[in-house]
């Protein structure tokens, strides 16, 4: 593989400047399908896209492209801040694998963070949708799409803060599951579809774990969400918002082939309806926080935990103290609230320009110096991808 020297070299001084930590640029991306409440900072004015929509979400250390009806190049990809060249994150572990990565991480997994976190937020509930699983994925030439969500603290809930999860189990213990659901895909007239999902409240500080393949409809709190590294879904739900979304969002990431032979009972054959259908799906898909470990300068808690495809850890430093962040290996932070330094470089919460780093493995496994200059705590979300922390926990498993 060649690389351009002119890159190479800024991303090498880019990594002796911070320490091995890298600052990114904020990574907005428009969403066409519902409109935002402008929690993420930005005015309507810097919202609005026109055509493709509002900026609802902010994509975070992201090597993945989004997947937007009008697409738009470099959309969804984080680039680094602050070099004299233009170098997206992914261009950077490409080039130097290794010293980002690990060279263990890269022998095993190859050049890629494995992993898509994002801040996000909208106006409405997400319509009714699923994230196809691999073997579906990969016919359309993407990957499957298992993700988490956490609900920040300290921000309005929005007016419908509950997440339909699942459906009701009789639907799959009794196998109705063609009768109930293929006559709403077919019309896609309403948003009735929803009657037949349990729905949970969304709570500050606690969070979900869906699997792929788990019909769900995430609720309006501003959503901090960590994903395996793909855009692909399904939607379910016709209408939302107050309005008919398009029906081709339904055949998104189905294949050609499967979508001429089944029309849209190939949307139910994506479905893990033994999940879906789990009597006990709050109780499996629940995450509260679990304490990691802390001293008397701060704590840190597992937040994204009970899978081995991605884990995050959220770290509170207490105001004036100083917390060594000791970790397995590369990961990539957002700060939420507070200001302080990192590793020696300035942050602030609720500045898009100083909130975001990615740590590399060496750094990450001798220890970050994390020091809160404010009166409030510093709050710091760090993520992590495929096979980092297997000793994460997992859930207890309910059967019925």
């Amino acid at each position: 593989m060649t690389h351009d020297h002119s890159k190479i070299a800024a991303l090498e001084k880019a990594l002796s400047d911070g320490n091995g930590i890298l600052r990114l640029e904020p990574a907005w991306v428009a969403r066409d399908f519902l409109a935002p409440a402008f929690r993420l900072g930005l005015t309507r004015e810097q919202a609005d896209r026109g055509p493709r929509g509002f900026i609802c979400e902010r994509w975070l250390a992201s090597e993945t492209p989004a997947d937007n009806t009008i697409p738009l190049e470099g959309e969804g990809l984080s680039f680094l801040a602050g070099v004299d060249v233009r170098i997206s994150l992914a261009e950077a572990v490409r080039t130097l694998p290794e010293i980002i990565l690990g060279k263990e991480y890269y022998q095993k997994y190859g050049a890629g963070l494995h992993r898509l976190a994002k801040l996000f937020e909208y106006s409405d509930r997400l319509p009714y949708h699923i994230h196809q699983q691999q073997h579906d994925a990969q016919k359309v030439g993407a990957n499957a799409k298992e993700e988490a969500y956490y609900f920040p603290s300290g921000v309005d809930m929005g007016p419908h803060p509950e997440t339909f999860l699942g459906c009701h189990p009789y639907i799959v213990r009794q196998g109705l599951q063609e009768k109930i659901f293929l006559p709403y895909l077919e019309k896609w007239d309403s948003d009735l579809i929803l009657q037949h999902a349990p729905a949970f409240k969304q709570i500050p500080g606690d969070g979900f774990h869906v699997p792929a393949g788990v019909l769900h409809a995430p609720g309006t709190a501003v959503t901090f969400e960590l994903q395996e590294n793909s855009d692909v879904f399904s939607m379910w739900q016709a209408k939302c918002g107050g309005k008919i979304i398009s029906k081709e969002l339904l055949f998104k990431d189905i294949s050609e082939e499967d979508r001429t032979r089944d029309g849209e009972r190939a949307a139910l054959k994506q479905v893990n309806w033994e999940l879906c259908g789990d009597p006990y799906i709050y109780e499996n898909r629940h995450t509260p926080p679990v304490f990691l470990r802390g001293n008397d300068a701060g704590t840190e808690d597992w937040i994204f935990y009970n899978t081995d495809k991605f884990s995050g850890i959220r770290l509170i430093v207490h105001p004036g103290c100083t917390y060594i962040s000791k970790d397995n290996g590369v990961y990539s932070l957002f700060v939420w609230r507070g200001k302080g330094t990192i590793g020696g470089l300035d942050v602030a919460g609720g500045d898009p320009n100083r909130d975001e780093l990615l740590v590399t493995h060496d750094s990450a496994v001798k220890g970050v110096p994390v020091v809160n200059t404010g009166n409030e705590p510093l709050e710091i979300w760090k993520v992590f991808g495929l096979g980092v922390n297997p000793e994460c926990p997992r859930l207890h498993v309910y059967k019925g």
